[in-house]
Parts: C-alpha cells; sequence; structure tokens
C-alpha cells in the first residue's frame, strides 16, 4: 500500500468515526453498561423536596421578547417560593430594563458598559443565592416542566451539570435552514443521551444549562463558548454532566444561511478555543471515559474531521489517475454525488427554492467549511485576548 492510500484510507477512517462510527460505538457501550449494571433511574419528583433554584438570563437589548419571556416563566410547574428570576442586561440600551421594572418579583442587574456574555454571568454567579442555577437565553421558551425535571437530577451527588435539550422551530414550513439545523440537533441530542448514560454528556447548551453554583470558577471574559467551558470545567473537576431530555429549550432556527453562517463561524472558533483550554480531559490516563469521549464527540469534529474531509478529494483523484483500484473511482464517483447535490443545493437556497434531499448534504458541508472560517474567526480575535486569555485559563 502506497503512502497516499494509507493517508487516504486514515483521512476515511477519522471521517466516518467522527460523524458515524462514534454514535455506533458509543450505541453498543451503552447497550454492554445497561446489560451489566441496569439504567439510571430518577426518583419521582417530590414538590416539598425540590431545592430553591435560581434562573438565570442574560440579555442585550431583549425588549421584544421580555413580556414572551416572563410569561413562559410564569407558566412553568414548579413552587413559586422556590424559583427566582434574575436578569443581567448589561450594556442594553432599549427597553429591556422598563419592561422588566413591571416584574417587582424578578432581580434585574444592569450596568451601561456592555463586556460580553461570559462577564455578564460572572457577575450573576456572585449574586445568586441558591445552589442551583439554571441559565437560559431570553429568546428560548422552556416547558413547564423544565425546572423540575432539572432539578430531580442534581439529587444524585456526581452531577454537577445538568444539559437540558434543544429544540430547533421553523419559522414557517419549507424553512431548510431550520429543518436542517433540527435534523442535526436531534442527532446531537441523540448522542449527549447515549454519552449521558455511558458516563457524562459531553457538554450544556446555553439554551437551558444549569450547574451547582459551589462549583462555578468565573471565565475568562472573551470566552467564545461560555456555556461549553463552564460546563466541561465541572466534568475536569470529577463530577458528571446529566441530560434531561424532558427538559427542553425551544428556538427558532436561523432566518438564512448567512445567518447560520455567523452563529456556525462563532461555533467553530469557540470549538477550537475550547480545545486548547480543556486540553487536559484529552489525558487518558487522568480522565480515562472523559478522554474518550471529549476527543470522538467534540476534539475531532472541530479540528481534526474537517480537514480529513478536504483532504479526500485531493488524496482520491490522485488515486483514481494512478489506476489504484477500481475502489477509489467509485468512492470518486460517490464524491462526486455527494458534492454535486451539496452545490444542487446551494443553488437552490439561492433561487430560494428549497429541497430537503438536497440541503442535507449543503447543510453537512456547509458545517465542516465553517471550521476553516472558524479560525480566521479565532484569528481576528487575538488582538481582544481571547486567545491570550484561554492559554492563561
Amino acid at each position: 500500500m502506497s503512502v497516499c492510500e494509507i493517508i487516504f484510507w486514515t483521512c476515511m477512517i477519522v471521517v466516518f468515526y467522527t460523524y458515524i462510527g462514534y454514535g455506533i460505538l458509543l450505541y453498543v457501550a451503552v447497550l454492554i453498561k445497561r446489560i451489566a449494571v441496569g439504567r439510571r433511574r430518577l426518583a419521582p419528583a417530590n414538590g416539598s423536596m425540590l431545592p430553591e433554584v435560581t434562573m438565570v438570563i442574560c440579555a442585550y437589548n431583549e425588549q421584544d421578547m421580555v413580556d414572551m419571556k416572563m410569561n413562559n416563566i410564569m407558566l412553568l410547574k414548579y413552587p413559586k417560593d422556590k424559583l427566582h428570576v434574575m436578569w443581567v442586561t448589561d450594556g442594553s440600551n432599549d427597553a429591556t430594563t422598563d419592561k422588566l421594572s413591571r416584574y417587582p418579583e424578578t432581580t434585574v442587574i444592569h450596568r451601561s458598559e456592555r463586556r460580553g456574555k461570559a462577564a455578564a454571568i460572572n457577575r450573576a454567579m456572585h449574586s445568586v443565592t441558591t445552589e442551583i442555577v439554571i441559565m437560559t437565553d431570553a429568546n428560548t421558551m422552556v416547558n413547564e416542566n423544565a425546572v423540575t425535571e432539572i432539578a430531580r437530577q442534581f439529587e444524585d451527588p456526581n452531577v454537577g451539570c445538568v444539559a437540558g435539550e434543544k429544540r430547533v422551530m421553523a419559522r414557517n414550513e419549507g424553512q431548510a435552514v431550520a429543518e436542517s439545523e433540527g435534523l442535526y440537533w436531534k442527532y446531537e441530542s441523540t448522542l449527549k443521551r447515549l454519552d449521558d448514560e455511558l458516563y457524562s454528556t459531553m457538554g450544556a447548551a446555553g439554551e437551558l444549562c444549569a450547574v451547582r453554583r459551589s462549583l462555578y470558577h468565573d471565565i475568562a471574559e472573551n470566552t467564545l463558548l461560555d456555556d461549553f467551558i463552564i460546563s466541561m470545567d465541572i466534568v475536569s473537576r470529577g463530577y458528571r454532566i446529566a441530560y434531561a431530555s424532558e427538559a427542553y429549550a425551544m428556538e427558532y432556527g436561523s432566518a438564512d444561511i448567512r445567518e447560520e453562517s455567523k452563529r456556525k463561524r462563532r461555533i467553530a472558533a469557540g470549538g477550537l478555543q475550547s480545545i486548547w483550554m480543556l486540553r487536559k480531559l484529552m489525558n487518558p490516563l487522568k480522565y480515562p471515559i472523559v478522554s474518550f469521549q471529549f476527543i470522538s464527540h467534540r476534539v475531532l469534529r472541530w479540528s481534526l474531521a474537517p480537514i480529513a474531509l478536504m483532504a479526500l478529494i485531493p488524496l482520491n483523484v490522485a488515486l483514481v489517475m494512478s489506476k489504484t483500484g477500481c475502489i477509489y473511482v467509485i468512492i470518486w464517483i460517490l464524491q462526486i454525488l455527494f458534492y454535486g447535490s451539496a452545490v444542487a443545493g446551494y443553488i437552490l437556497e439561492q433561487l430560494n427554492h428549497k429541497n430537503k434531499l438536497l440541503y442535507v448534504p449543503y447543510y453537512f458541508l456547509f458545517m465542516n467549511l465553517n471550521v476553516f472560517r472558524g479560525v480566521g474567526y479565532l484569528y481576528s480575535h487575538r488582538k481582544s485576548g481571547v486567545w491570550e486569555k484561554a492559554r492563561r485559563g
């Protein structure tokens, strides 16, 4: 086997394992664990035993969402005397704080200077008095039993963080971006649920994330993926992230691919930053299970897999031209069909014609291309100290 073939098959294995193989392996591992020790069971909810919790919402110019969010909170089925609400509105210069003044039972922390969400979270955590803190966004609505389902998870003393489920809704039927994002999150939710069964979910989404206040450490103000860093920092100290699939946050998906591209580019940059900040979790001697989950579920997806995916194109062409074997011709034809479908999906999107079948490969390719764009995004933030603060952290 030539060097080119070795590199080609290595890239094939990396791509397959990252996007499909890990899910299969994880499922098998969980099945074995179920047979060996059974499933983890939660005790029924007991209203008198439920802890006091604080729901923290960091908002910047969210005047249009205040009433909707507060109405959503009022509908939560949780003892009212045990549920506290805190808004941090740093930098907001619209009517957000004025609207919140209509809700005297709500604590509002505001200052005119805007220093970003990470700084706002740090400020909030220093003001919270309850042990359980639930973080959510102003533009996401949670189901009525969400707080109860999250609180139940904390009955396990080994749980330091709870990740709620994220559900993406389309603003209108046929909105391909939101539908593709929703499909991605369904798959991601399945992996998170299996990760939790094996040992720990790999990170919590900021739309609905809860932590023990005593385990919270301030994060660098320019941290890009604050929710991921907060939750994984707790894992690094020997606690688990539990996944509460019955506690979910609903939000609308991106209106179009341009809006989604901005978001994915920032997430990709944050992923690269997170790998560096959490590099100690890749030590299998200290974190045998976590390192396997972290590398398989996160590190490969944010680093090697996109590179391997792009490398397959020139490698496959070289192998076809060298007439190494018909298998490479077949794979090359499959690659042409895949990328052709992605291009067709892009063209239809530009013409405002949506095709779900063609949009899936387009969305998949688009996600991976944004990893490379994320490198540029991260580099552009070096002057603001993102990388330096991450390095020090």
